[in-house]
């Protein structure tokens, strides 16, 4: 099989996929590209003022993504223009729907943790109470599950059938887990590190 030098990073939200993918693009000297960074743009376009990586949790946000909700064609663009740019090469992506939509020519990696590690990564990250952190989480992982169950019909969970690579995030440091599927692509790929 003939791979695309694309890597895909999944997993439901504070679970380090935007840490480990900036960290992953710059082992393997990609670019960095998030499913979240095509979606403000939507979000621009509308008049929204997507600004911060809170925002998603902010009152704006979330009326956004109530928006988004009743309007499933907001999604179908910004994975049609994600595909083209993995599928075109050179990219590491954070996406919860591309795993789905491509084939195994794509390198993809599911990070794995449980709500409470997720609710105190993002409590210390937005500088917000954990309970509050629990809140947002339950809240968005329920939204994104019924979200893309709608729109293609599988459920957002670590799926071997799908991911070439799942990983435990909750003792594991972004670095070595960056590391990980650094070394992966490149096996998987046929290149050394002085490729990159």
């Amino acid at each position: 099989m003939k791979y695309v030098r694309s890597v895909v990073i999944a997993g439901m939200p504070a679970s380090g996929k935007t840490t480990v993918a900036r960290m992953v693009a710059s082992r393997l000297n990609l670019n960095y590209v998030a499913g979240g960074d095509i979606l403000r743009e939507i979000a621009r376009d509308r008049g929204y003022r997507p600004e911060g990586d809170g925002w998603w949790d902010s009152d704006e946000g979330r009326r956004f993504l109530m928006e988004r909700k009743g309007n499933p064609e907001f999604d179908k663009e910004v994975d049609r223009r994600l595909r083209e740019l993995i599928l075109s090469g050179g990219y590491v992506a954070t996406s919860y729907s591309m795993p789905w939509l491509l084939g195994p020519e794509v390198l993809k990696v599911w990070l794995n943790a449980s709500p409470s590690a997720r609710a105190a990564r993002m409590a210390k990250r937005d500088g917000i109470p954990v309970e509050d952190a629990r809140r947002i989480i339950e809240f968005r992982d329920g939204e994104n599950a019924q979200l893309y169950r709608t729109l293609y019909g599988y459920e957002l969970a670590p799926d071997a059938s799908v991911f070439h690579l799942i990983i435990d995030t909750e003792s594991v440091p972004p670095v070595d887990v960056a590391e990980l599927i650094a070394l992966y692509a490149r096996a998987l790929w046929g290149t050394s590190s002085e490729t990159f």
